[in-house]
Parts: structure tokens; sequence; C-alpha cells
């Protein structure tokens, strides 16, 4: 019989889900708790509660080429970096393709999911629903893979902010910001500068009379342009990962630090931190010190306390008449559907074998899907873990002994720590790449490079000094793709597309004969006077007659 598995949750994660199970014979049911696909990236007006949301005018920090699933290119007209929108179209595009969304149950809420009663031989799983005429129903499935992300419970720490109670303007988390207008000539104070805190920041201070940016810590601003204008993650190579495994860690964080200051100088714009450049997740913003630069923007420490409608910061100085604040302080991610012996959640942190299996359970039938933080793109991350644990459901990959897995999960928050200042944001933390390879080998699809050299060094070649897209987990293995060969060929042709909308010719440079003449007369003149003594003399009056004339 075929296998039924549930998914739960609709976005980026689950359709990537849905689509594995489909590839390896099994049958996805999806459960959405809206009306639509995208999760995170489907823009609301109005927050729905244990719900991702965004602000109207999000950018994704990751490029095209990095983020698309790894048998469906983002269409080459498509923009390297996209709106919100667009990220919806493309998911519309993937879901309508591979013929998704017939497996989707919108409008349903997962209520419970319980191992059943002889789960130690079946692996089977009770999973109860409520749709939204408030029935209930009770299904059986094989197998379990839970999709709902990590920004789905707004972290207010308001506890950490005396006389907050006083306040007498406005207050909210990011995650209820839309848009800048009706906040036009009034001052604002955004505390944190994670992504969102630094994009709602440089965004507010367009309308506001002023923007105070609150951190504790500071942070190394990155921007999404990179050298040559080129998109920075596609920069990204395992030559470049080669090195920095190389190098050491202090060496590679100066060098990359160095580089980020010859932009603009953290200190001077009072932004530096103590932690180091890779002891962080970045801070992507192209915009933010124009508007330091600008004055519109100021940076400042830790609030220290509210009173009224003013707000005194760490160094004792006060801003008068506040009327906004916004609290961009991260998100708590938990599974209230899940009981706690399955898997727990505290302090923001699982225990999950490659943040996707509970190394403990009896049965390889539960899979986590997307609850990682990627320096990188996390859609074929979340599309790599749902190819592996199909494959896990079906038998035809093992995973190893549960010591062996509980020692991995400690190792990795081991390193973690160890690399990381202490903060939520870094319980989940992964480099793009280094875990693409992890979890690839596992799957049995991560590329052979000495023997791509071997027996085609074009895409040998490209594969380890060009940027690691996701094309390149389809060369062989469990979900090989024909196309993926060719995607990795052109992928630099979708990159330039989008920005040749007007024709411009460069002129054409007038070919000189001078320096070329000046050159072979001086090479002629250094031959000739070395080989002086072996030259008839009739040659060599020749060539110094023929030489330039020095005045």
């Amino acid at each position: 019989m075929t296998r039924r598995v549930a998914v739960i949750g609709g976005g980026s994660s689950g359709l990537a889900c849905i689509k594995s199970c489909l590839d390896e014979g099994l049958e996805p049911v999806c459960y959405e708790s809206s009306d639509d696909i995208g999760g995170l990236w489907k823009f609301k007006e109005n927050p729905e509660p244990d719900r991702a949301s965004i602000y109207h005018s999000v950018i994704i920090n990751t490029s095209k080429e990095m983020m698309c699933f790894s048998d469906f290119p983002i269409p080459a007209h498509f923009p390297n970096y996209m709106h919100n929108s667009l990220i919806m179209d493309y998911f519309r595009m993937f879901a309508d393709h591979f013929q998704l969304t017939k497996h989707i149950r919108f409008n349903t809420k997962v209520l419970q999911v319980r191992q059943r009663s002889d789960f130690s031989h079946s692996g089977q799983w009770d999973v109860e629903t409520e749709n939204k005429d408030g029935k209930t129903e009770k299904h059986i499935f094989d197998a379990v893979m839970i999709c709902i992300g990590h920004h789905c419970h707004p972290n207010l720490p308001l506890h950490d902010f005396p006389g907050i109670d006083t306040f007498k303007g406005t207050y909210f988390h990011s995650r209820d910001y839309k848009t800048p207008e009706e906040w036009r000539n009034k001052k604002a104070v955004v505390i944190g500068i994670g992504n969102s805190g630094g994009d709602i920041a440089v965004e507010l201070s367009r309308a506001t009379k002023q923007v105070y940016l609150s951190t504790r810590r500071g942070a190394w601003i990155t921007n999404r342009v990179a050298d040559n204008g080129l998109p920075r993650d596609m920069l990204y190579s395992r030559k470049t990962l080669l090195l920095r495994q190389i190098l050491p860690f202090g060496l590679t964080c100066s060098m990359a630090e160095r580089k980020l200051d010859n932009r603009f100088d953290h200190s001077l714009y009072n932004l530096k931190p103590k932690h180091r450049l890779f002891s962080q997740h970045p801070t992507v913003n192209d915009e933010l010190p124009n508007r330091i630069l600008s004055g519109t923007v100021q940076v400042k420490p830790n609030i220290r306390r509210f009173q009224g409608s003013s707000v005194e910061f760490d160094d004792g100085s006060i801003v008068e008449d506040v009327d906004l604040v916004v609290f961009a302080t991260g998100y708590r991610f938990s599974f209230p559907f899940l009981a706690s012996h399955v898997t727990s959640v505290s302090g923001n942190k699982a225990s999950l074998y490659k943040y996707v299996f509970p190394p403990e359970l009896e049965r390889p039938t539960l899979a986590i899907i997307g609850l990682v933080q990627p320096v990188g793109a996390i859609m074929p991350i979340s599309e790599m873990q749902a190819r592996w644990a199909t494959r896990v459901f079906k038998g035809c990959t093992k995973l190893p002994p549960v010591a062996s897995m509980l020692k991995d999960v400690q190792c990795k928050q081991e390193t973690m720590a160890k690399r990381y200042v202490p903060s939520q944001r870094h319980t989940i933390q992964v480099d793009y790449l280094n875990y693409m390879d992890d979890i690839a080998g596992l799957l049995g699809v991560r590329p052979n490079i000495p023997r791509l050299l071997l027996t085609d060094p074009r895409l040998g070649l490209k594969v380890l000094f060009g940027p690691g897209t996701p094309y390149q987990y389809r060369l062989k293995g469990p979900g090989k793709w024909a196309g993926a060969r060719r995607a990795i060929f052109t992928q630099w042709e979708r990159v330039a597309q989008p920005m040749q909308t007007r024709p411009c010719d460069d002129p054409k440079t007038k070919r000189s004969f001078m320096w070329p003449l000046i050159l072979s007369a001086a090479v002629v003149g250094w031959a000739a006077y070395v080989n002086r003594n072996n030259l008839p003399t009739a040659l060599l009056d020749k060539i110094i007659v023929d030489l330039p004339a020095q005045d």
C-alpha cells in the first residue's frame, strides 16, 4: 500500500515536502491553516495569530539562483532579489507545474499529532484536524512532516524594558509593522538590528521626523550588491568554503571585516560590535549607511527605561516625544500540537538530528523541515531535507544508531556555542553550503568534484569555482534531473537578463600601435644589448639607429 504522509504547513517548506513525497511514490496530504500557499511570503494586511507575517515592501536577501528549488529555476526575467509578491508568483508556478495544490487542505488547522498505540511496530501517527467551520476529524498517517517554520511566535521581551507600561505612544512587534505612511513626521525607535530591524528603520526614516535604531551589541552590515554589481551570495563557492576551512577563524573574520569597513567604517557609524563577523547571523542592508550618513537614522545603545513619551538609553541620552517603538526582537518557535516527549523546545532549542529527526523516536517517521536559520537561502535547504526525509520514510536511507545521533546533536550545539554570541537567534544556525553538502552526502546526491573534473572538466570547474547553486544536487543520485547541467551552465545568463533593459553599446576603443611598437623596440634593444658580443657589427649599428632616440 502507498504510504500516507501528513505535511503540516503550505509554505515553501511544505511545497517542497509535497513534491518530494510525490517523487518517491508517497501520498502527501498537506494541512494549511490559511486560505493560500506561501506561508511567510504571503503578505496580509492584518497579521493572523500564530502565523508569520511580513511588511509590504519586503525584498528577499538571497538571490534567485541561490534560492530556487533545484529542478525548477526561477524565470530568467525575474529580478535577482525579488519582492515578496514575485516570490509568491514563483511558488504558484512551482505548485502548478508539479500539480501540488490538489494535495493541500486549506483552512485546516492541525490540533494534535500523536503516536498510535502500536507506534513501535507501525510508526504511525494519529492526526487531529479542524476546518474553518469548526469540524474536527482524525486521520491515520504513516509519517508526518512539520513545516511551520520558526517565525510564528513573536518574541516581545517587555520585562527587559522598565517603564514600558507608562509609555504614551504606540509599540508593537515588527511582525505587526506594514507601511510607514501613518508615522509621517513622527519620532520612532526601532529596537534590534537584525534584518527586519534594519529594513524597518530605513523605511521609516523616509517618512518620519527621526528614527533611532537601538542595538545592544551592534552589527556588521553586509549588502546584497557585491563587487562588480553581482549578487553577493553568487560569489560564495566551494573554493571560498575550502579557504575558510583552511585559514584560522580570526584571520577569515579580519579579512572580511576589513572589506566591510572599506565600504563604510563601522566604528565611525557607531555600529561596530565586539564580536567577530562570523559570530553572528549577518545583517543585510544596502541602504542603512546612507540613512545614517544623512542623519535620518541615529544609532543608539540599548534602552535603559521608558518614562511617559520619553526614552532613556544606556549612555544617558534621552529622546523626548517618541510616538512609536518597534520591537524587532525575533521569534520563538514551538510545536503546540506535538507531545513534549516526542520533541521538546526549550530556550529556542530542539534536540534534532541534522535539525530534522528526533533522535530517540523508535521509528523515524517524523521530520521537522525548515527549522534552520541559514547563512544563505532556506528554500533549497528545506527541499534537501524533504528529499532526505522521504527516502528515510521509505527505508531507502537508514539513520545511524541513537547514540551516534545524540552525539552529533551535542557536537553541533557545542560548535555553535563556541562560534556564535549567545542569543535565541543562534540556536538553529547553519552555513548554507556546509549543511547542503552534509545532507546531500546522506542522500547520495553530493557532487563528486574529483570525478567531475575527470569526466566533465568544464562542469567540474563550474561546480568547484562557481556559486553553490541548488542545481548541483540534481546531477546524480535519487531525484537526478536531466536539466541540471544546463541550468548550471546558464545560471549567469539568468543573473544578467533582468538588467538588460536598454541597449548599451560600449564605445569601441581605437586600436593603437604606439605601445606595442615601443615595447617591441625595448625588447629588441634589450636583446641586442644582452647579445651585443655575438652580433655582427653592421647589424648592431642598424639596430641602434632604428631604436627611438632619447632627448
